[in-house]
């Protein structure tokens, strides 16, 4: 895998930034698109633009072709058992939301009980808290670990009998932690709970394959994968699926319709209810297209190495503080400067042309734990370079020098 070959695919990539050339390491957030991408929109809308499932014309069918066209490659991708699997979505917070109103809040009963972690993004945390609440049922979480990663015997401590569904994500988005989805999801089962899983940071990065991980329900978002916005995916078993309820109503998601009820389509259309997001599903086919072409062991690989390498460099600077795991870690590095502000770092890191991004990332408890309000991320994919990491380490030593931060010997 060549990264700077894959660079040249992406055009938005080959621009100044404060007269400086561009270092996007902000992908945790978004990723940038290929040509291949953009293309597949484009011919979308110049050639095919009509609604799905609905018209009998030569554009419906050629559309309805393509958006289940995609499906297929979403299905594969993950190894899912079958497309009904396959709910398309606008990314992981609708995902995981049609689960927590669509599932939980039909099965969870009061006294149930919800196990989630620290770690998670406000989009795998909130829901359930909603859904913990309409229920009557109590929010628990596995306890994090000094580095920011989870024990099996902190899991197998705190998943009981009375646990219902257990939701975790893959790969932290702050701390870079892979999570042991396989050995977690069979625990949940093994004591009677499902499990539903953010892979919203994981997806583009890991070879994901949800059989093999027997996890119940899996989320993910087309923009963190090369893919538009405003396009995702829900994997669920079918026969969860089934017994779940829609939670948006009108066309589309129904079969037969009177004056007083109605009953719904089969999977997956009975979820996505009136006109689907086709032109990002059709971008989503081609961001498959593109991602398994390179090839996504390359792309672990890559980027685990890149990490490492930042990992390093990063240490050798005075005052910069690392959070996370040392050892095994997904492609980001999260971290502080000193008592400098990180929104303040991410200025200055801009001025040299470098995108960071800076917050708490939506994970307020998650910053708690870690006791601090913020922290500066670098996030790295396939089209990151040594360099790009030279140029990061560069600017942080400047910034250092521009607010005059000495740490305390």
């Amino acid at each position: 895998m060549d990264p700077i070959a894959l660079k040249a695919e992406f055009p938005i990539l080959h621009q100044d930034i404060n007269g400086h050339p561009l270092v996007y390491l902000d992908n945790a957030a978004t990723t940038q698109k290929p040509r291949a991408v953009i293309e597949a929109i484009r011919k979308y809308y110049e050639w095919d633009n009509a609604n799905v499932h609905r018209g009998v014309h030569t554009l419906g069918s050629r559309a309805t072709d393509a958006y289940e066209g995609a499906r297929e490659k979403v299905a594969r991708f993950l190894n899912a058992a079958s497309t009904r699997e396959i709910i398309f979505t606008r990314g992981t917070t609708a995902s995981l939301n049609l689960v927590a109103t669509g599932y939980a809040r039909n099965w969870l009963r009061e006294g149930d009980e919800i196990v989630i972690t620290p770690m998670e993004h406000h989009s795998n945390l909130i829901p359930w808290q909603q859904a913990a609440k309409a229920a009557g049922a109590t929010l628990k979480y596995i306890p994090l670990q000094p580095d920011g990663t989870v024990t099996l015997a902190d899991v197998e401590q705190t998943v009981t009998e009375r646990t219902k569904i257990v939701a975790i994500t893959y790969v932290s988005n702050v701390l870079g932690t892979i999570n042991p989805i396989a050995e977690i999801a069979k625990i949940a089962h093994n004591k009677g709970a499902i499990i539903v899983v953010d892979g919203a940071q994981a997806t583009p990065h890991l070879k994901v394959d949800v059989r093999a991980l027997d996890v119940d329900f899996y989320a993910f978002s087309g923009h963190k994968m090369l893919a538009a916005t405003g396009i995702g995916a829900l994997y669920g078993k079918a026969q969860l699926l089934e017994r779940m309820e829609p939670v948006e109503f009108g066309g589309e998601m129904i079969d037969f319709v009177d004056l007083y009820d109605a009953n719904w389509k089969e999977l997956p259309w009975k979820f996505e209810g009136g006109t689907p997001i086709i032109a990002g599903a059709v971008s989503l086919g081609a961001a498959i297209d593109f991602l398994e072409q390179v090839g996504l062991a390359q792309i672990d690989a890559h980027e685990k190495k890149l990490t490492r390498y930042a990992l390093e460099r990063l240490s050798a600077i005075d005052g910069i503080t690392i959070y996370g795991p040392r050892g095994e870690r997904a492609g980001l590095v999260t971290f502080n400067l000193g008592d400098v502000h990180p929104h303040d770092v991410a200025t200055v890191l801009d001025t040299e042309g470098i995108a960071v991004r800076a917050g708490h990332h939506c994970c307020q408890p998650l910053m708690r734990w870690l006791n601090v309000s913020a922290t500066a991320r670098a996030s790295f994919y396939l089209y990151n370079t040594e360099q790009d990491v030279d140029r990061l380490a560069d600017a942080l030593v400047k910034t250092k020098e521009f607010f005059g931060y000495e740490p305390v010997r």
